[in-house]
C-alpha cells in the first residue's frame, strides 16, 4: 500500500496518518506522513482532531554520493546505527544537504519508511527537483509544489553522514538496529533471499536485481522469493523484460503485499538464514522462531543469492549496474476503487469471525492487581501479539487474546484469564522503548480483553502508549527506573486512589504488598487523554459514538 499511496496519490506539502507504522514512507515527497493507531485514524476519517505533541526536529545533513554496491538501505542502516530504536520518541528527522540531488524519490522512501524503526514521529525530504521528475513519470506534475526548509531554520540537533563513506551494511537478528558491515559476516551460508516489501519493491530496487541476476541461476541451496511493491511495479517489470529475467533465475513470484515481512508467508526452515530488504526482524516475525533473518540492501540480497553465501555485493565480479528510470511508468488506475460520496451507501458485511470490539470498564477508584508477566526492554508489538498464521483470528478477539506473549510466554493468558475472573487485575511491567514497531493496536485491545490495566515501563514508544490509552489501559513509567529491578512476576500490586490522581494529575504511588516496598510512578496523559483513560477507553465516550 505505501508503494501504491507514493505512486498515485502522495503529494508534497500535504499532511497525512495513516494506521500502519511505515506510513511516513509518504516523507519522501515532502509530506509531513504519520502513522498511528486505527482507532485513532478511524475517528480522524469521522471528523474529529488527532492529537500529537509538537517534535523535535533533527537535521541529517547527506553530503557526497554513494560508491557503487551501495544503495539507499545501506543509509537507513547507517541511520539506525547512530540513533538505534529506542530514544526519538517525540522526533523528526529532516533531510538535507547536497547528496540528496543524488537520490531519487523510491531512494528516498526506502530511507523515509525505515525511519519509523529509529520510532521517531515520522522523516521529511524536501520536494525538489527529484520530486518533481517523479511526479511527471506517474503522470501527476500538478501535484508538485516545492517545499524546503527555511534559511534561519533552527534544530535540535544537526547529524552530518558522508555518503561516500557508507559501505553495504546488515541488521543483524534480532533488531534492526544491531547493525555490522556485510563483510563481516563472513560469507556464512544463506537458505532464503526474499527481495521485496515496502521498503525495497520499487522499479529500481527490482530492476538492479535482475540485471545483477541476468544470465545466472540462483544458488540451488537459495529459495529466492520476489514481491513487487505495486501492480505498476509489476506491469513495467513484465513490459520491459525485467520480470523474465528475475523468474529465468529462480525467483519465484509473490503477491504484492505485507507477505513474507510480517510472517504471512515463506516462513524461513527451522534453524535457516535468511536475507530479506524488508524494515524489522524481530524474534519471530518471520514466522519461524529460531530462524535467523537479516535485514540488507537488494544488492546484498542478489549476491547471497547468486552465491549462496552472505557475502559483500562488491566481491561480485560484474560492473555495478546502471538503471535508468522511464520518463513516464505505465499507468492505470482501473482497480483502484475510490470511496463512495457517502458512507451511509456503503453496506457493512460481517462474517460469523468478525464480533464486536470489547469495551473496557471504566477506571475503578482502586487497583489490586498481580504482575502476571516482567518482560525486558525493547519488547515490540510483535512480542506482544504476533501476527502470521495467528493474524487471521484479529477480528475475533476473544479466540486473537489467546496468543497474547505467546513467544515470549505462552502461558501468559491462561494466567491473565484466571487473575481477572478472580477478580483482580493484570499488571504488565516493561524495561525501555515498551511497544516497539508495527502500529498493531491488538497489542493493546488484546491485552485489554485479558484485564491487563496497566503498564509499568522504562519508556514506551509513541503510537503504542496512544493505543493503550484508547484502550484504557493505563501507561505509567517508573519515576526511579531502577524500581524495576525489585518488581518480579506475580508480585500483587496496590493503586490506591487511582480515579482522584489521574484527574488531578501527580506521581503515582504504587504499593508491593509481596515486598512491603512502595515505589512512584509517573503519567504523562493529556487533559483529553485523563477522560479516556477514567472512561475506561475511547469507545467509552458519548462524543467518540456520535
Amino acid at each position: 500500500c505505501h508503494q501504491v499511496h507514493l505512486e498515485r496519490f502522495g503529494a508534497p506539502g500535504k499532511t497525512l496518518i495513516g494506521s500502519d507504522s511505515h506510513t511516513p514512507t509518504g516523507g519522501a515527497l515532502g509530506m509531513f506522513a504519520i502513522g498511528a493507531g486505527g482507532l485513532d485514524v478511524a475517528l480522524a476519517m469521522a471528523g474529529k482532531p488527532f492529537y500529537l505533541t509538537c517534535p523535535k526536529v533533527i537535521k541529517i545533513n547527506l553530503t557526497g554520493r554513494l560508491r557503487p554496491w551501495v544503495s539507499a538501505k545501506d543509509i537507513i542502516l547507517r541511520i539506525l546505527q547512530i540513533f538505534t530504536t529506542k530514544g526519538n520518541v517525540g522526533t523528526v528527522f529532516e533531510y538535507g544537504g547536497d547528496g540528496l540531488k543524488t537520490l531519487s524519490v523510491p531512494e528516498r522512501a526506502t530511507i523515509a519508511n525505515m525511519g519509523a524503526e529509529c520510532g521517531v514521529t515520522t522523516s521529511v525530504f524536501p520536494s525538489d527537483g527529484e520530486t518533481l521528475k517523479f511526479l511527471a513519470s506517474q503522470k501527476r506534475k500538478k501535484d508538485f509544489v516545492k517545499l524546503e526548509a527555511d534559511k534561519d531554520a533552527a534544530y535540535a540537533k544537526v547529524v552530518d553522514i558522508d555518503l561516500s563513506k557508507i559501505v553495504p551494511l546488515t541488521a543483524r537478528p534480532h533488531s534492526p538496529d544491531n547493525i555490522a558491515t556485510v563483510k563481516s559476516m563472513k560469507k556464512i551460508p544463506v537458505n532464503q533471499v526474499c527481495l521485496g516489501s515496502c521498503t525495497n519493491s520499487s522499479y529500481k530496487d527490482l530492476v538492479t536485481v535482475a540485471r545483477i541476476l541476468k544470465g545466472k541461476v540462483a544458488y540451488p541451496n537459495v529459495s529466492f522469493i520476489l514481491a513487487p511493491g505495486s501492480k505498476q511495479v509489476l506491469e513495467n517489470l513484465a513490459k520491459e523484460g525485467y520480470l523474465a529475467m528475475l523468474i529465468s533465475s529462480g525467483a519465484r513470484l509473490m503477491e504484492n503485499a505485507c507477505g513474507f515481512c510480517i510472517g504471512n508467508s515463506q516462513s524461513p526452515q527451522s534453524g535457516g538464514v535468511s536475507l530479506r530488504t524488508s524494515n524489522r526482524n524481530f524474534p519471530g516475525r518471520s514466522g519461524t522462531m529460531d530462524a535467523d533473518v537479516y535485514l540488507v540492501s537488494p544488492e546484498t540480497a542478489a549476491a547471497a543469492a547468486l552465491t549462496g553465501k552472505f557475502i559483500d555485493p562488491r566481491e561480485l565480479k560484474n560492473p555495478y549496474p546502471q538503471v535508468k528510470i522511464p520518463k513516464t511508468f505505465l499507468v492505470d488506475d482501473s482497480l483502484i476503487e475510490h470511496p463512495k460520496k457517502s458512507g451511509k451507501a456503503v453496506k457493512i458485511y460481517r462474517g460469523p469471525n468478525i464480533g464486536e470490539p470489547p469495551v473496557n470498564s471504566p477506571l475503578p477508584e482502586n487497583i489490586e492487581a498481580e504482575v502476571s508477566i516482567k518482560v525486558g526492554d525493547k519488547i515490540t508489538t510483535d512480542h506482544i501479539i504476533p501476527a502470521g498464521a495467528r493474524m487471521k483470528y484479529r477480528s475475533n478477539i476473544p479466540k486473537y487474546s489467546k496468543f497474547v506473549f505467546e513467544n515470549l510466554d505462552a502461558t501468559f493468558a491462561t494466567r491473565a484469564s484466571r487473575i481477572k475472573e478472580s477478580g483482580r487485575q493484570n499488571i504488565i511491567v516493561a524495561g525501555l522503548s515498551y511497544g516497539q514497531g508495527s502500529s498493531r493496536e491488538h497489542a493493546a485491545i488484546c491485552p485489554m480483553y485479558l484485564g491487563v490495566r496497566a503498564v509499568i515501563a522504562k519508556s514506551f514508544e509513541r503510537i503504542h502508549a496512544a493505543n493503550l490509552v484508547n484502550f484504557g489501559i493505563l501507561p505509567l513509567t517508573f519515576c526511579i527506573e531502577t524500581d524495576y529491578d525489585q518488581i518480579e512476576q506475580g508480585d500483587q500490586l496496590i493503586i490506591a486512589g487511582i480515579r482522584g490522581i489521574i484527574s488531578s494529575g501527580g506521581d503515582i504511588l504504587i504499593q508491593n504488598k509481596a515486598k512491603a516496598t512502595s515505589f512512584y510512578t509517573s503519567c504523562a496523559l493529556s487533559a483529553r487523554q485523563r477522560k479516556i483513560i477514567l472512561a475506561g477507553g475511547a469507545l467509552n465516550l458519548r462524543d467518540t459514538k456520535q
